[in-house]
């Protein structure tokens, strides 16, 4: 598991540049699955084996997020999940983003 899941998200205050080319890469390197859009954002698809069980992980991905203050955009459907993340502060990513999908991947792998 990435050592990104045990680092805290850091609320953006604008003003910053979003990650591009190699630090990008770095990141994105340390997160499973998950894909790197247009240096934009990131997204990954979970499945479940009904929409129950799907329900659950967002619920806990929605605790997740709201301790870290820091929020991805979630789709339940029936079997699977999609999260996006991005700041939309700056609209682009910051390392907060690939810590946030290290500790929803850590929700899913520790149920």
């Amino acid at each position: 598991m990435s050592e990104l899941a045990d680092k805290r998200c850091v609320p953006c205050r604008g003003g910053v540049p979003p990650l591009k080319g190699e630090a990008l890469r770095e990141l994105a390197a340390q997160v499973s699955a998950w894909k790197v859009i247009d240096e934009h954002h990131i997204a990954k698809t979970y499945l479940f084996p009904d929409f129950k069980a799907g329900l659950d992980f967002v619920n806990r991905v929605g605790a997740v997020a709201e301790e870290e203050g820091h929020h991805p955009d979630l789709c339940l459907a029936w079997g699977r999940v999609d999260a996006k993340i991005y700041t939309h502060k700056i609209d682009g990513l910051t390392e907060s983003d690939f810590i946030l999908a290290a500790k929803i991947d850590r929700v899913f792998f520790s149920r």
